[in-house]
């Protein structure tokens, strides 16, 4: 903390108190402290006349420190601070500019005057992490904005601009000009020539927009439905209900009491970690990345217009490479009405949708690669296939070029090899619709270099997306736990459950959708294919067996209209199929596996812990960096539900004792192979510890990346 600083200047009877904590000037515990102390010198100080707050850098303040939460409150609380603002006998005023997000815009409501300058955000995002605004916002917003306004603001979470924020009355005064302090110490003579008294906004009362109750319950299911497994929804309703109810003190204290619950709740604690687990420290520091002006993607299928459309929007310059003329023209179509079809939904605006498709050209030959900085190959998921387009780069493309794979199971070192530059390729596995999807792992090879992997972490943060560093292994992290999820799933199927009660067990644990609709939804055929390229495949005459039985009838899921499901034409709502149960009972009764019942807490049991020990494999081997790693590739990329933190993060909660007991159980039960407990789960569950620990153990001690041997 030793970065952080709160100066008081004095100009012409203004105090003025600035804070500057880099990067976001966050209220920690010694802002907290020094800035109370500034107030109260200022409030005593006869020749002050008012009191300006004002914030250096980037943003005013753009919220709590998060890591403090997670720890016993350390005084002074910013509740108190606020207060103590808000008591101020002399007029205060706050001058936003950047961000008053959480924290920063409460202490902008306790401060008597608010001027801001365009460009500005305010709002009160906690409802993300699963809190509420815990000193005064579900107090005085309401004040300000009635309860309808304010309860979409905080149940919602999104800030608004600086235009809102003056017609809400957020804002006072919109501020011109580059020079904030400038025009907010002008704003403030206005003031204090004007007269203008401290006007605090627990003294005001609350618009008279309270809505009915079905109103509430309506908005509470909304927000829970938005946030499920969280406190917060329904604690934001009755808080600032009970601003319009309430004396302001009593309520207060209750959103204090409410925040506090939500704190400590698992599902605040599950974001809190998510968090920080979405902002992965660089492999390398050291590290530097190449310059990337143009990129060439080739494929021009679902997965090689999805990226085109990402870059583009970001603002590359992109060269749609594919060979076959209709497959060209179609890639370049997907890439024009998707762009045009979020200019319509208001997401990008009309000019910049047009400069984004303008920054996509088509080329038929891989010449066309020459130039480019950054090559994403985004071809059929097969060795072969992509061993020899990338002998073809080899030939074409700069010595200085990176060279990508969008690859989502193969060997990267093995389409390295096909070419003489091995440090200079890199996985790319983009998730599908790469156009949507958040989540890139970072693939690094036996031989790639840190600058190449530095450029490809860097391109994916110019398109908006989380880039996660994994080894080389079949299907890296995400698709590698995959398989063990899948494993279970498939094994179920052949023991008596039904696709639809595996689905519903895993929707009720919080899984976005089942396995099996997943699956219908890909394409079974993809990971039909994807199978036969395995050269360590199991010998099981069980592995995927029920998938595998329906490719072979030709039911490859939603595109077909059958697959684990029935799809009524034009439609993706899945049903029932008789036909499925009998065809996998029938193979059952053929390899010798005795059908039977299986409840929900079996079936979710079983899947989820083989996640976890798959993840605790991967940790031990070196592929996935830290737990953490793989909680945000999980929840960013298959749908694990965030208010479990992750399947790592979600061991821990459970117990790291309790985890390896039950999958020791498992093994006991079930086929003792599919069950060997990871040995670093062994290994933390004998010391007592956890995947967190053992997380902060390593950054503690300045661990890098692994190379996998």
């Amino acid at each position: 903390m030793s970065a952080a600083r709160v100066e008081r200047t004095t100009e012409s009877g203004i105090a003025v108190i600035a804070i500057e904590n880099p990067p976001v000037n966050a209220l920690a515990q010694p802002v907290r402290a020094r800035l109370l102390e500034h107030v109260l010198a200022a409030d005593a100080d006869p020749g002050v006349s008012a009191i300006l707050i004002c914030g250096v850098g980037r943003y005013f303040v753009a919220g709590a420190d998060i890591r403090e939460f997670d720890a016993p409150p350390l005084a002074p609380l910013l509740n108190d601070v606020l207060l103590r603002i808000e008591a101020c006998g002399k007029p205060v005023v706050a001058a936003l500019h950047g961000a008053a997000l959480g924290g920063g815009l409460e202490l902008a409501l306790a401060c008597h005057y608010r001027c801001g300058s365009a460009g500005l955000s305010v709002g009160l995002p906690e409802i993300k992490l699963g809190l509420l605004p815990g000193s005064g916002g579900t107090q005085r917003l309401p004040r300000i904005t009635g309860v309808r306004r304010a309860l979409g603001m905080i149940l919602n979470g999104t800030p608004i601009d600086a235009a809102s924020a003056l017609e809400l009355g957020i804002l006072d005064r919109l501020l011109d000009g580059p020079d904030v302090r400038a025009a907010a110490l002008a704003y403030t003579r206005e003031l204090l020539a004007a007269g203008a008294a401290p006007r605090r906004l627990r003294e005001q009362g609350v618009a008279t927009d309270l809505p009915d109750a079905a109103t509430l319950a309506a908005e509470c299911a909304r927000a829970e439905k938005a946030g499920p497994g969280l406190l917060a929804p329904a604690y934001i309703v009755e808080c600032v209900t009970a601003a319009a109810g309430q004396p302001f003190d009593e309520a207060l204290a209750l959103s204090r009491r409410r925040f506090e619950e939500c704190r400590n709740s698992r599902g605040s604690q599950s974001l809190r970690h998510l968090f920080f687990a979405e902002r992965p420290a660089p492999p390398e520091p050291g590290a530097v990345a190449r310059p990337v002006g143009s990129i060439a993607v080739i494929g021009a299928g679902t997965m090689g217009s999805g990226i085109a459309i990402s870059l583009a929007t970001a603002g590359c310059q992109v060269t749609l490479i594919e060979p076959k003329a209709a497959a060209l023209e179609a890639g370049l179509g997907r890439v024009r009405t998707t762009i045009e079809g979020s200019a319509a939904k208001g997401r990008i605006s009309a000019p910049d949708a047009a400069a984004a498709i303008a920054r996509v050209q088509g080329a038929g030959e891989l010449a066309a690669a020459a130039t480019a900085d950054l090559v994403i190959e985004a071809v059929f998921e097969r060795m072969g296939v992509k061993q020899e387009v990338f002998r073809a780069l080899d030939g074409v493309c700069r010595a200085d070029a990176v060279l990508a794979t969008n690859t989502s199971t193969l060997d990267i070192d093995e389409i390295a090899a096909a070419t003489s530059r091995p440090a200079s390729v890199v996985g790319m596995h983009f998730f599908s619709p790469a156009n949507i999807m958040r989540l890139v792992e970072v693939v690094r090879g036996r031989d790639t270099a840190p600058a190449v992997l530095a450029t490809a972490l860097a391109t994916t943060r110019r398109m908006g997306k989380l880039g996660i560093v994994v080894g080389n292994c079949f299907g890296f992290v995400g698709n590698r736990m995959l398989y063990a999820y899948g494993r279970e799933n498939q094994l179920l199927l052949l023991e008596g459950a039904s696709p639809a009660a595996i689905d519903a067990a895993l929707r009720a644990f919080g899984m976005a959708m089942g396995p099996n609709a997943v699956g219908d939804l890909a394409g079974l055929d993809i990971g039909y294919s994807v199978r036969r390229e395995r050269r360590d495949r199991p010998d099981d005459p069980r592995y995927y067996r029920a998938a595998d039985l329906l490719v072979e009838a030709g039911r490859l899921g939603q595109k077909t209209g059958r697959g684990y499901y029935r799809y009524e034409a034009g439609a993706r709502e899945p049903m029932a199929d008789p036909e499925v149960e009998a065809l996998i009972a029938a193979e059952a009764a053929r390899l010798g596996i005795k059908r039977r019942a299986i409840g929900a807490e079996e079936i979710t049991g079983r899947c989820i812990h083989a996640l976890i020990n798959e993840g605790a494999a991967l940790l031990g081997e070196g592929i996935a960096r830290s737990a953490a790693d793989i909680d945000a590739i999980w929840c960013n990329g298959y749908g694990f539900p965030r208010f479990r933190g992750g399947p790592m993060f979600h061991a821990d909660s459970l117990g790291l004792g309790r985890v390896l007991e039950q999958i020791e159980s498992y093994g006991r039960e079930f086929a003792p192979r599919d069950w060997q407990p990871a040995p670093l789960l062994v290994e933390l569950a004998a010391s007592g510890t956890t995947f967190a620990e053992r997380d902060r153990r390593r950054a503690a001690a300045g661990a890098g990346a692994e190379r996998r041997p």
